[in-house]
């Protein structure tokens, strides 16, 4: 069995597009109306954002701080 890597799935465009516009189908067959489903799939959308921004940074982070001992950064 293949191990999910959950940090690429959490930065894809385009995991987040399908979750938005499957929770934003969900709402409109279960009777809501098509405006909630729109802010509510802007939400999604905007957290998606925030979520890769924040694992994106952490990851450039990690990154910067394995290589301070190198003696080539800021040279």
């Amino acid at each position: 069995m293949n191990k999910i890597d959950w940090i690429r799935k959490l930065t894809s465009r385009k995991f987040w597009l399908s979750v938005a516009s499957f929770v934003s189908m969900l709402i409109v067959a279960l009777g809501g109306a098509e405006q909630v489903a729109t802010q509510v799939t802007g939400l999604i959308m905007a957290g998606a954002t925030v979520i890769g921004y924040v694992i994106g940074e952490g990851l450039a982070d990690a990154g910067n701080a394995s290589g301070e001992g190198s003696g080539t950064a800021g040279e």
